[in-house]
């Protein structure tokens, strides 16, 4: 049986590690908060600005700017990889990675670049053979329209110099503080709805032109895009840490009472034995 000393060490580490796990879930129960009441609120401009690209899209030839053009031969795809900078959050990171890794299997054919979000993409990918154009960290602590201008910016010169045929994004989408979707999304170019020139509703009349309208959108719309899955994916990391701390703390006080039940009977196993050493000597005193 194991020495009472290391059950009552083993149960005070698991007490510490039980501290600092319930700590961690009140964290993130904090910041799921804030976080999924930005992803509410930015929804409805995101589906807005999908309507009216959609709608300009529709007047619009698909040749008319280089962000629409479908290209004829795809050879080379980006990815952006959106993960977490940290980890204890559960299923969060590897689902991001496995969706990541289902997309390249589906394109074995074609050259692989990433653009990654999050220090967890980093270290996952840096072991396989995938360039990795560019890394961006702590998006957490500056999540703003700013960052994803940023990022967006980089995507959109990949595509404009030729150095990718399509851009693809990959991240969380928040269902629910249980639920977090794994999501993929064409980018570039955008992945819009095209008709006939003959089937085209009527047309609007654009100031200054067309293209400068569609240029704005366009920019606008891309985006647009990388925040609000930004905002999608810190709602789900917060909210798959909590409940994976939730979970963790749960664990450590089951195994709490186990030890302490184990302390517990070899504690009582030590008195009877001690019990049993002064009755054989008183015994044999009095023999």
């Amino acid at each position: 049986m194991a020495n009472l000393k290391d059950i009552k060490r083993r149960i005070g580490s698991v007490k510490n590690t039980q501290q600092i796990t319930r700590a961690m879930k009140l964290v993130a129960a904090a910041k799921l908060r804030r976080a999924q009441e930005a992803v509410t609120k930015a929804r409805p401009f995101a589906d807005k600005v999908y309507q009216v690209m959609e709608s300009l899209s529709l007047r619009v030839d698909p040749d008319a700017h280089p962000l629409l053009k479908q290209r004829a031969e795809v050879k080379k795809i980006l990815i952006l990889v959106m993960s977490g900078d940290k980890g204890l959050c559960g299923p969060f990171n590897s689902n991001v990675f496995k969706e990541s890794l289902k997309l390249i299997d589906e394109n074995k054919e074609q050259e692989i670049s990433l653009v990654i979000v999050g220090k967890k993409g980093l270290d996952f990918f840096k072991r396989r053979p995938y360039t990795i154009e560019k890394t961006l960290f702590d998006y957490g602590k500056n999540l703003s329209i700013n960052y994803a201008r940023d990022v967006a910016e980089v995507l959109k010169t990949q595509f404009l110099e030729e150095k990718a045929d399509r851009v693809v994004m990959v991240y969380n989408k928040f269902k629910n503080v249980v639920v977090q979707e794994p999501t993929r999304v064409q980018l570039i170019p955008a992945s819009l709805p095209y008709q006939e020139e003959e089937e085209r509703p009527v047309d609007y009349e654009y100031e200054p032109s067309a293209e400068d309208v569609l240029d704005g959108m366009l920019t606008q719309y891309i985006e647009n895009q990388i925040y609000q899955a930004l905002l999608e994916s810190s709602a789900s990391e917060n909210g798959s840490r909590m409940t994976a701390m939730d979970a963790a703390t749960k664990n450590a006080k089951e195994m709490i009472n186990g030890l302490t039940l184990e302390y517990n009977r070899a504690r009582q196993a030590a008195i009877t034995t001690e019990l049993i050493e002064v009755v054989a000597g008183a015994d044999a005193l009095g023999g």
